[in-house]
């Protein structure tokens, strides 16, 4: 393949192929689950240069079918699936997006801005605020992850309930397709009825059907105030019928809930001295509601602080907090976003990204709590996510005093089970919002349905017949 990357090298400069020395930060999972090995890790400037990579690529896999040549493009290395990084082939380009950084225009009157792929999520929020305006997808990893990835996989985040998924903040997309052509797709029309909604196809894709270089997203009016509350419920049915409340109370303005189980909280106390957690040693679940007011922050306090009131007046909430400050704020924020460290400095344990519908969720935690609970006695539960909107991260840690690794490896395709089976039995995804890639891939043929598999078999076969992009990731090609 030497032939293959001269070629690559004089499209993209030699110093942008890399074969040699350390090539972990491309080659190794986020979680550090796996660790591939790379044909090459390619950085490309530009569509142009990405466009000219993956036809370089398609050309040699036309003429070397038997080559296992593959390319796998990669955003920032922040999933949580294993959908962006190699396997241990040595035969897997690693394309990698991040040369292309930059905020190519923001149109005030659209409320719209185009950035390219390798545009880290901080950044397009800060850009977004300097011209007058809030790009409101927010993630733990928004200081590393990029738009790119954060489109392939379809993020999340703690503003879902009130804005979408990213899927629901993106009206444009420009795509390379896997045969090295160019679909220019960034128009910024929020009608636009001439056919098949392309931009849904590869959002969500995970690089399997084409590799996105750069977006147009929508933006929003800077909120007049943001302010943040801290509840203390004493089950999950409460903290259900408070999420009913907040609609009620505060109507759009509802923009954060994020539910936090006892024992996710007590990790953050545990490993992270220096946060103090409120509330939350004889309480089941602790929320966190935010409420973003286009009016005032004395009208925004009002709203918030009449819906404790009437909380905890019907006995869904024992206590509560809300912010005095920014400062405040973000420390109620930071404990929320330190619970998977505290989970990784706890030790390996079992994760689980799920959504059920939220009249479903006391009896999906109820049930499954029990199934876990006989089945492994002991066993510990970090249960915290973005209950708005139904999703759950429904982790499971190894009982106290147990090996951590030897806990994943022997009990974690049985605890699985017990959990996607529950998950369906509810009517609810093993996938929420970090995508299928490798490890849930084939998983999918339990859970999904067989019609749904076919078709995005066919739509990956029309598409994508070399399997050059991302094999093995989403769905099987066979």
């Amino acid at each position: 393949m030497q032939n293959l990357l001269s070629e690559l090298k004089a499209i993209v400069g030699s110093a942008h192929v890399l074969t040699e020395g350390d090539l972990s930060a491309w080659t190794q999972d986020w979680r550090k689950r796996t660790s591939g090995k790379a044909l090459a890790v390619v950085r490309p400037a530009c569509t142009d240069e990405v466009a000219r990579v993956v036809k370089a690529c398609a050309e040699f896999l036309t003429q070397h079918p038997d080559s296992g040549l593959s390319v796998v493009p990669q955003g920032g290395n922040t999933g949580l699936v294993v959908g962006s990084t190699p396997d241990e082939s040595g035969r897997q380009i690693v394309l990698s997006l991040q040369r292309l950084n930059a905020v190519r225009n923001i149109d005030a009157a659209n409320l719209t801005m185009t950035v390219e792929a390798g545009c880290i999520l901080q950044t397009v929020q800060e850009q977004a605020q300097a011209a007058g305006f809030w790009f409101p997808l927010s993630l733990a990893a928004e200081g590393s992850c990029t738009i790119g990835g954060n489109l392939g996989t379809n993020a999340g985040g703690t503003q879902v309930l009130r804005f979408g998924n990213t899927r629901d903040l993106c009206l444009g997309l420009e795509v390379v397709t896997p045969q090295g052509e160019v679909w220019q797709g960034l128009s910024g029309l929020r009608k636009d009825n001439t056919g098949y909604d392309l931009k849904n196809l590869y959002i969500g894709a995970e690089g399997t059907l084409g590799i996105i270089t750069a977006a147009t997203l929508k933006l929003y009016p800077s909120p007049k105030a943001q302010l943040t509350a801290w509840a203390a419920v004493p089950s999950m049915e409460a903290a259900v019928r408070l999420l009913g409340m907040a609609h009620q109370h505060l109507g759009a303005s509802l923009t954060g809930f994020e539910l936090m189980g006892q024992f996710a909280l007590s990790l953050v106390a545990k490993h992270f001295s220096n946060l103090r957690v409120p509330l939350y040693r004889s309480n089941a679940f602790c929320v966190l509601l935010e409420n973003a007011d286009a009016e005032s922050e004395a009208h925004a306090r009002a709203q918030l602080e009449g819906l404790l009131e009437a909380a905890l007046e019907a006995g869904c909430v024992t206590d509560a907090v809300v912010a005095e400050n920014l400062t405040q704020a973000q420390s109620l924020w930071q404990i929320r976003e330190s619970i998977p460290l505290a989970q990784a400095q706890e030790g390996l344990n079992i994760k689980h990204d799920i959504s059920v519908p939220v009249s479903a969720m006391a009896a999906f935690v109820a049930g499954t709590d029990a199934l876990l609970a006989q089945a492994i006695p002991h066993v510990r539960l970090v249960n915290f996510g973005h209950l708005g909107d139904g999703n759950l991260h429904y982790n499971v840690q190894a009982p106290e005093g147990q090996d951590a690794a030897v806990f994943l490896r022997e009990q974690e395709v049985h605890v699985n089970r017990i959990v996607f089976d529950a998950v369906q039995a509810h009517g609810g995804s093993i996938s929420a919002e970090h995508g299928v890639g490798s490890l849930k891939v084939d998983h999918l043929t339990h859970y999904k349905s067989p019609v749904a598999l076919h078709t995005m078999r066919a739509i990956k076969q029309a598409l994508d017949p070399q399997n050059l992009l991302n094999p093995g990731r989403v769905v099987r090609a066979h």
